[in-house]
């Protein structure tokens, strides 16, 4: 699964997620893609399961892209453990997304079944996502 090989500090605060995506809103790659409508986290069990379920549904013809990157580590407590006494330990990776991020791509397959192992990934994600294509 992703996650970053080093980094400088292993907790980092939650941050806010306002606005739009000004960068990476756009294919660059492919000809399929799926955008984000909403902002919300994607851990990285869940990029790598959308993955998988795009790669088996095209079984394994053209290109995918994965245009994102869990580069945040989110910390929790173990359960029944009472407040204080610090912050948790570094749980889990996700990748912050904000509306209009493009997630994945998806070129060399046919029209319709690009858009079918879209659709299936889709269901993987926790937040609404839209299918979109290449402008010509």
């Amino acid at each position: 699964m992703l996650s970053p090989k080093r980094v400088k500090w292993r907790k980092q605060q939650k941050g806010r997620m306002k606005g739009k995506a000004n960068r990476g809103n756009t294919i660059t790659f492919g000809e399929f893609a799926i955008q984000a409508v909403e902002c919300g986290y994607i851990t990285n069990r869940q990029i790598e399961a959308a993955r998988i379920c795009i790669s088996r549904r095209t079984k394994r013809a053209g290109n995918i892209w994965i245009k994102i990157f869990p580069d945040k580590s989110l910390t929790s407590k173990p359960a029944e453990v009472r407040m204080g006494k610090g912050k948790g330990s570094p749980d889990k990776w996700v990748a912050v997304i904000k509306p209009g991020r493009v997630l994945f791509e998806v070129a060399g397959v046919e029209v319709q079944t690009a858009k079918d192992a879209l659709n299936l990934a889709r269901y993987k994600l926790p937040i609404k996502t839209k299918i979109i294509a290449k402008e010509q």
